[in-house]
């Protein structure tokens, strides 16, 4: 337990003794450090817990911060003061922040960690039909879920990251079928692809590649042939793609294993609970019950499933692998799923798995003050293999995240592909790059080597700021872990990048002539560092040695 937490801690039994409450009432009472520079004069802890219990106590909040001003005492804080209707804001010694600063530097990531997680999560996201390159928005998905599973692998919960793969069904003999007619066509035959046919220039470079391997009696091979030749190729590319992106995945899941017994044991259990009936030759789930628009139809009168009837097997197949907590990473066009999906899960009494679905908007390709018409034959940039190789994997990454998933996101290529501060990647690797050039000029004075954790004892008022705002990372992720809202990592940092600029702009971290100053100082730039380190883990994006 840091110093923060052991005062939080005697703060909450305060608060229960004095004012008779429960662990409930006080659970959720906020305990905020003040990392904004502009409102340093309101402490360095706000808390809104007299506004908070006014109504469960029936006291004025103002008298309920007064009783606490009076009452509470800690040996880490020096006052505490009231402000507004009741805030409360908190003034901590030095020493704290000298004592949290060796935390930081002994624990390193267990400072930021969960204690005892039970939580198994399972992140599904991108789950493309493997019929075609990935699009501008699976992007947006990619950098959602794979940020959302690095951060509570790192928090230490146990989670999978997971690929569905959509191979099985009608879009895949469509696949098979729009494959065969483009080597035809490559061939010389007049044959005319469908309207509904996969349209994309891919596969006519695809089939163009299958006939190089395979000679013109490709073209008496049967159809199953042409749905795997496609199938596997293009789920290449696709794993290809994702690569390069920087997402891997630890599980890659088949629909095609869900075909078989897995439905059928879902669709029993449905039938068991009441939440199923036929119609018109088809069967149906009572999806209405549990809010949907419509009933919905898990298999047809032609006796196919629907992908509904997959999602059923699909979830039911997460709960028997032992995760609790299911995360479901969709695209805006996908917008009815969540009920749907909640619906199955309360039909198959997965009662205690939590399952909760990220939707995110539409991405646009912006070039000056002009949209781009998304066309390959323009030469304009359609997909995400393009993109990372036009502005490079960090780039494409930290792009797709500084936004969050509910709004519309504008890809500026101008400032992507700019190498000036403007641009938010450059601004950030050049603040990480200065951290390791100081401590590596450091190490030209015998007396700045080896910095250590006691050399937290030079730190002034001057380093909190900077501090804080480290600290701050650990309520932040825990938050993250709540709310999903990954785009927030990439506030934080370049927040973190601001005070580091600004605070070197004005102290200056080697001065030979002031060993005891200088070692605080490399520290705090230590401690930086390795915030940038972990910060750019988190979202995927590169550590460069030089800029």
């Amino acid at each position: 337990m840091n110093a923060l937490e052991n005062l939080k801690q005697s703060f909450s039994e305060f608060l229960i003794n004095h004012f008779s409450l429960t662990p409930e009432q006080r659970r959720d009472i906020d305990f905020v450090i003040n990392t904004d520079p502009q409102k340093a004069q309101f402490g360095d802890i706000n808390c809104t817990v007299a506004l908070q219990l006014a109504k469960q106590i029936n006291k004025a909040p103002r008298d309920i911060a007064q009783a606490i001003i009076t009452n509470f005492k800690h040996p880490f804080v020096t006052k505490i003061e009231s402000a507004g209707p009741g805030f409360l804001n908190f003034h901590l010694t030095l020493a704290v922040f000298q004592s949290l600063s060796q935390d930081l530097f002994n624990q390193k990531h267990k400072f930021f960690k969960v204690e005892n997680p039970l939580t198994r999560y399972n992140v599904e996201f991108v789950s493309a039909n493997p019929t075609g390159p990935l699009h501008l928005g699976h992007g947006r998905g990619g950098i959602i879920g794979d940020t959302l599973t690095r951060v509570l692998k790192f928090l230490g919960y146990q989670v999978s990251a997971e690929h569905y793969i959509n191979d099985a069904g009608a879009q895949m003999q469509k696949l098979g079928n729009s494959l065969k007619i483009r080597c035809q066509q490559e061939l010389g035959h007049l044959v005319i692809m469908p309207e509904d046919a996969y349209q994309g220039q891919y596969l006519k470079d695809l089939a163009a590649q299958c006939i190089q391997e395979h000679g013109k009696a490709v073209l008496e091979k049967p159809n199953t042939f042409f749905i795997q030749y496609g199938y596997q190729h293009l789920l290449a590319l696709l794993k290809t793609t994702l690569h390069e992106y920087g997402i891997e995945f630890d599980v890659w899941f088949s629909e095609q294993t869900l075909h078989g017994n897995k439905i059928k044991q879902a669709l029993e259990l449905l039938e068991k609970n009441g939440y199923l009936y036929h119609s018109e030759g088809a069967l149906w789930f009572r999806s209405t019950y549990f809010g949907d628009d419509k009933d919905r139809v898990l298999k047809k009168a032609d006796g196919e499933y629907t992908y509904a009837a997959a999602d059923a097997a699909y979830l039911l197949a997460k709960a028997e692998r032992g995760f609790n907590h299911l995360i479901i990473v969709l695209g805006q066009d996908h917008h009815s799923y969540p009920k749907r999906l909640e619906g199955i899960r309360k039909a198959l009494d997965l009662d205690d798995v939590k399952l909760e679905c990220i939707i995110y908007q539409l991405v646009s390709i912006k070039e000056g003050d002009q949209y781009l018409k998304l066309s390959k034959r323009a030469g304009r940039i359609i997909g995400l293999s393009d993109v990372t190789q036009t502005v490079g994997k960090d780039i494409a990454r930290f792009f797709y995240l500084n936004r969050k998933a509910d709004a519309h996101l504008d890809f500026d290529m101008d400032l992507a592909l700019s190498k000036t501060d403007e641009n938010p990647v450059y601004y950030l690797q050049y603040a990480y790059v200065r951290t390791k050039s100081i401590l590596e000029k450091a190490q030209e004075h015998p007396g700045l080597q080896g910095i250590t954790a006691d050399d937290a004892q030079y730190l002034t008022d001057g380093e909190v700021l900077m501090l804080k705002k480290i600290i701050e990372l650990k309520t932040l992720l825990a938050t993250i872990a709540t709310n999903h809202q990954v785009h927030l990592i990439a506030y934080y940092l370049l927040e973190v990048a601001h005070i580091f600029h600004n605070y070197y702009h004005h102290n200056r971290v080697i001065e030979p002539e002031t060993i005891g100053q200088s070692r605080g100082r490399l520290l705090l730039t230590t401690l930086v560092k390795e915030q940038f380190e972990r910060c750019l883990d988190l979202m995927g994006v590169s550590k460069p040695e030089t800029m």
